[in-house]
């Protein structure tokens, strides 16, 4: 009746998708924590996501799929999204436009290597080349609660130069170890206490 896949497998990417929509009106709301607090559910979606699916029973269609349908909400959840974040904290200046431009370029090319590399098989990979994009769901968050400590106008910097960071190692051909293991329930738990000091502390 429908098109496209429904099922259990890619039933977390699409929470994860929502999320970054609800963050993204957060944004346009100026409730900021609130939209932290979503970037990080994003993120522990996509941080999981891929072990739900390979655990289900799926054909090659629903595989490839699964591998498109990842790309694309990581296109809307950690780059539009943070992009559209940065616009309402007030990175509206020109240089701070090329930024984020370029925040989105370097992301976009690194998920279109993803996708025509081994990495964007179904198989796991012990190593990533080049930062993931994802990664911006912990970094963002974490580099955010520096305004609590620094004025607004070295703040705004300390940020721009952070997403200016990530742009470049998107894109930069060194090896990042895939998170396995013990790192999954120790990224869970830093994901729990960011969103306590999101949704409560703050």
């Amino acid at each position: 009746m429908f098109i496209g896949e429904w099922n259990k497998s890619v039933i977390l990417t699409y929470i994860g998708m929502g999320s970054a929509v609800l963050g993204m009106y957060c944004a346009c709301t100026w409730n900021v924590y609130g939209a932290f607090a979503a970037l990080i559910v994003a993120g522990v979606c996509d941080l999981f996501d891929g072990a739900v699916a390979r655990k289900c029973k799926r054909n090659e269609a629903q595989k490839l799929f699964g591998i498109q349908l990842d790309s694309l909400v990581d296109v809307i959840s950690f780059l539009a999204f943070p992009t559209v974040l940065g616009i309402f904290m007030g990175m509206n200046r020109w240089y701070h436009l090329l930024v984020l431009i370029l925040f989105c370029v370097c992301g976009i090319a690194r998920l279109a290597f993803f996708n025509i590399s081994s990495e964007g098989g179904d198989a796991p990979v012990k190593y990533y080349r080049g930062l993931p994009v994802t990664f911006t769901a912990l970094i963002l968050p974490l580099i955010y609660l520096l305004h609590l400590c620094l004025a607004q106008n070295v703040f705004t910097v300390v940020y721009t130069i952070a997403m200016l960071l990530i742009a470049l190692l998107n894109i930069l051909d060194i090896k990042i170890a895939k998170p396995k293991g013990m790192a999954y329930p120790i990224f869970a738990l830093l994901a729990v206490g960011m969103l306590v000091v999101y949704l409560v502390v703050l």
